[in-house]
């Protein structure tokens, strides 16, 4: 009498990956769609929820000052998510980014400005915000797609220097144009952060809330917001065709990648970035000037961007963050600092005219941020997680 064989039946994906999990072994994905996901593993999903908790909860413990620092990092790092896109993804090197900047912040400014045709200034009154931000960025990838074909027949430090020329020429446009930007040393007031009517500027009627922490949630919302797009971008089709032509530009092409189209595409969506960001970015301060949209402010977003990782959304917002916080750091410790001098100590301030004063700190901290990281970590900060996470995850075998 035969005894009766029983069939085992094959494990499916899902029991493999629960296995997985349940002993300890790398859960591999199993298709594009589990690896191209937005959070694609559970330690992203609760890392990413644990920073915006964290984020949400900071304005109720951090002084007005630091909060309204913090706010101004995050519109820089809005505008170092464009670059990223242009440069760090699609590999276009632009150094023309304070020139969107300044577009979208004027274009923001005379949408919000004072309707009165005596007024001093151009504007037309539309002051609620989901009106001019929209309208800045979209003007200023305009810009980014009529400059878009003289670029994309160029590359590497060809086209770095057309787009440097561009900030040259848009800081005589905008000294000149005094009807719009109020003129060089006289400026204009900033568009203004209207929400169905309520001026987020001013406190809270009820005072649960100041003018500092209201600006802060409004930029965290709208970093959020952007950063989502741009994870969203990278993890596309139009994403995938940024990378290919970052990669190998020739190799590309002969893929069926339209290089004119997508270099413009890449240009387009930078400049929106940028011009929403150049927008939101003096509306704290309430003033806007045109020399602020010079050389140094394109070196700081390419600085965070190379800082933080470029190619990578999480990275270029810690680099972002990093470097729009570092004015207020050296200011913070620069009047602890002290400096004997034909053996006299002097403080920071009390320094003779040849040493650099905290501003000319600022710019010499930048550029040697930049070579350091070029020359240690050229991933950036994402790259130093990356190398720490690697080391933890093979601990006690990491060597």
């Amino acid at each position: 009498m035969s005894t009766p064989t029983i069939e085992k039946s094959e494990p499916s994906p899902k029991d493999d990956a629960k296995t997985s999990r349940l002993w300890g072994r790398p859960a591999f994905f199993q298709s594009y769609e589990q690896e191209l996901a937005l959070f694609n593993t559970w330690p992203k999903r609760a890392g990413v929820a644990l920073v915006v908790l964290v984020a949400f909860f900071m304005p109720f413990s951090l002084p007005d000052a630091t909060l309204r620092s913090l706010a101004l990092a995050f519109v820089l790092a809005i505008a170092a998510l464009g670059l990223n896109l242009v440069t760090g993804l699609c590999g276009q090197v632009s150094l023309g980014h304070a020139f969107f900047m300044g577009i979208g912040a004027y274009t923001a400014a005379a949408l919000s400005g004072d309707s009165d045709p005596e007024a001093r200034t151009i504007g037309f009154g539309l002051q609620e915000i989901w009106i001019w931000l929209p309208a800045a960025g979209l003007v200023a990838a305009l810009f980014g797609v009529i400059v878009a074909p003289i670029a994309t027949r160029l590359r590497g430090l060809y086209l770095a220097i057309v787009t440097l020329g561009l900030v040259f020429l848009g800081e005589h446009v905008f000294r000149e144009w005094q009807r719009l930007t109020g003129g060089a040393g006289v400026g204009r007031s900033a568009a203004d952060p209207v929400l169905f009517g309520y001026d987020l500027r001013s406190p809270a009627p009820d005072g649960a809330f100041t003018s500092d922490q209201q600006m802060y949630f409004l930029m965290l919302v709208l970093l959020l917001v952007f950063a989502l797009a741009a994870r969203n971008i990278a993890r596309s089709k139009v994403g995938r065709s940024f990378a290919a032509v970052r990669d190998r530009d020739m190799a590309a092409e002969m893929m069926g990648i339209d290089l004119p189209r997508t270099k413009t595409l890449a240009f387009a969506l930078s400049s929106f970035y940028a011009g929403c960001a150049g927008a939101l970015l003096f509306t704290i301060t309430d003033y806007v000037e045109p020399g602020s949209f010079n050389l140094l402010l394109s070196v700081q977003i390419i600085a965070m961007v190379l800082i933080g990782g470029a190619g990578t959304v999480g990275g270029t917002i810690a680099g972002a963050i990093f470097i729009g916080m570092l004015p207020t750091l050296v200011r913070d410790i620069a009047p602890s600092i002290r400096f004997e001098v034909w053996g006299r100590v002097l403080e920071f301030s009390e320094l003779p005219s040849e040493v650099p004063n905290i501003f000319q700190v600022e710019q010499i901290l930048y550029g040697l941020l930049i070579v350091l990281f070029l020359l240690f970590e050229p991933r950036g900060l994402f790259g130093i997680w990356v190398r720490t996470r690697t080391y933890w995850k093979s601990w006690p075998f990491s060597y």
